[in-house]
């Protein structure tokens, strides 16, 4: 399987929004995986939080993306993984320095939160910034995960 660098999920509560973000990611020629759901019935948002944290966890992907109705539950599931650092935004401030400062390597929206031409501002500014690789967040970030 060839590895791709970005796992997306979301519920039905950000289905809508995940396909929009999906079109945005194949017009940029971003490699991704779609991981569910695939309709806007009512679903459960911690079976796709869940299988995303775990594949980006694993090393599958380098990142992830997950949205549901408000990012809420579907983060609070993300970060019961050990090794991930799912960090919901609702601006773009928040997702350049969860980057810099955090390693995060999980983004979570709420589809019922921000709107799409928001929210693809917010996915290009999470996925385009690096980490600072600064001492003190090195040594937060270990304080997190120990």
């Amino acid at each position: 399987m060839e590895n791709k660098a970005i796992a997306i999920g979301s519920d039905h509560g950000g289905f809508e929004l995940k396909q929009e973000i999906i079109k945005h990611l194949t017009k940029k020629g971003i490699g991704f995986e779609d991981f569910g759901c695939f309709s806007e019935a009512s679903c459960d948002y911690t079976d796709y939080g869940k299988a995303v944290a775990e594949a980006v966890a694993a090393g599958k992907y380098e990142k992830g993306i997950l949205i549901c109705g408000t990012g809420i539950g579907i983060s609070i599931t993300a970060n019961k993984i050990k090794g991930i650092r799912c960090a919901l935004c609702s601006d773009c401030f928040s997702a350049k320095a969860t980057r810099e400062h955090n390693d995060a390597n999980i983004l979570a929206l709420g589809g019922r939160v921000v709107g799409v031409g928001l929210a693809l501002k917010i996915v290009d500014t999470f996925l385009n910034t690096p980490f600072s690789n600064e001492e003190r967040h090195i040594r937060r970030i270990s304080k997190i995960e120990s």
